[in-house]
């Protein structure tokens, strides 16, 4: 696996492992270990927190080099991932704080990662390049696990970093990060813009490129809440072991979910593809789809997968060097994309209208908006599929 020459970002790959019975148990002691300084860190964060104070990663990790000075069960495992689960930790503490900031942190928990349960937490282990290395097709981790490996396709390039994880259904995978060449796509001359939704999850101002709601969650809910049933009726009551029925039916559930999230991701990469594949220039709505989560259309606004497909997009427009320029969502359904006039009142959502009142134009809601992220943009319109002159009303798209 030779490096790149032109590596200008980074990719995850991920293989499928084949885990023993012995790297089996040393995984889940990694494991125990990690989530076990996790939630030290948790504690100790809340009470700096309390107490006033700032307890940053040098500080945690000078908790870890005592910790493992004086405890013989955290010093039999590997340093690395207890780093890492150190480093993670202050990564989500401050996107958690950047969360929070607009409102202010009345108690302890305000912007504080949670506690890692035991059964209720994956096992996940990050690996830097000096604990772990690729020999014979296997996988060699800090404190002697041995892993093997389903290459279902080659590395590209010599990887930086790994994350050893299993997901809901019980499988092991390693996810390697690795240094990734720009793959540039012949020129178009076009340009487009692209507006998230719940009616569509993409609306475009080429008709072609549109993306309806694909309801890959909608066409499983029937199996689903049987399942949830299934959990429901199984469930065992408090203090007792759970039965191989209710094990059996929370597994056939997670495979289920499984399932719809590699259909979104699906979906999803085969629209980016065919969006960057033919436009130099793509305007993209920065929209972050977490309020929705508080509305009636919450389930509808899941099952639309707006996150996963704004991400493949970005990644796909990276990856193939296509200018991808992400534009604030801020009164984009209040401005007029013809004159350029702003609504004194935001339009209500079961309104898909968009009726300007200084030049009595009317556009759909949603292209309306895609036309306005272009000029925010500061894209030349004419590459524009379907473009039209300043207040004149929309044409369908070659």
């Amino acid at each position: 696996m030779g490096g790149t020459e032109k590596a200008v970002g980074r990719a995850r790959y991920a293989y499928r492992l084949r885990v023993s019975a012995t790297a089996l148990a040393r995984l889940e002691g990694e494991w125990g270990r990690c989530r076990w300084l996790w939630n030290e860190c948790v504690a100790r964060a809340e009470k700096a927190h309390t107490e006033g104070e700032v307890c940053g990663p040098a500080r945690l990790d000078g908790m870890l080099t005592r910790a493992r000075a004086v405890t013989p069960w955290l010093a039999e495992g590997a340093s690395v991932p207890q780093q890492q689960a150190i480093r993670d930790f202050a990564v989500s503490r401050g996107k958690a704080l950047k969360d929070v900031k607009d409102r202010l942190p009345v108690n302890r928990r305000a912007g504080m990662p949670r506690h890692k349960k035991r059964r209720g937490s994956d096992p996940s282990l990050n690996y830097t390049r000096r604990g772990f290395r690729l020999k014979g097709g296997r996988l060699h981790l800090a404190g002697g696990i041995v892993l093997t490996v389903v290459w279902s396709r080659p590395l590209p390039a010599e990887p930086s970093s790994v994350r050893v994880y299993r997901d809901r259904v019980g499988h092991w995978y390693a996810s390697f990060v690795v240094p990734t060449p720009i793959e540039p796509l012949p020129q178009t001359g076009a340009v487009i813009a692209i507006d998230w939704g719940v009616k569509e999850t993409a609306t475009t101002t080429s008709d072609r490129h549109d993306l309806p709601h694909p309801r890959h969650g909608f066409k499983a809910q029937q199996r689903l809440s049987r399942y949830d049933r299934m959990v429901a009726r199984r469930k065992p009551k408090k203090g007792r072991a759970a039965s191989k029925g209710y094990r059996e039916a929370k597994r056939w559930r997670a495979k289920t979910y499984a399932k719809i999230a590699r259909q979104r991701q699906d979906t999803a990469r085969k629209w980016a593809k065919r969006v960057v594949r033919d436009h130099d220039v793509i305007a993209v709505e920065d929209f972050r789809p977490k309020f929705l989560a508080r509305t009636t259309m919450a389930r509808k606004a899941a099952d639309a997968a707006i996150g996963t497909t704004k991400l493949a997009l970005v990644e796909m427009g990276r990856k193939h060097g296509r200018d991808v320029r992400l534009v604030h969502p801020a009164h984009t359904t209040m401005d007029c994309a013809g004159c350029g006039a702003r609504a004194k009142h935001a339009l209500p959502l079961s309104e898909r209208t968009y009726t300007c009142v200084a030049c009595g134009a009317v556009f759909p809601r949603d292209k309306n908006s895609a036309y306005v992220m272009l000029a925010r943009a500061g894209v030349n319109p004419a590459g524009v599929e379907g473009t039209r002159p300043p207040g004149a009303p929309l044409r369908e798209a070659a």
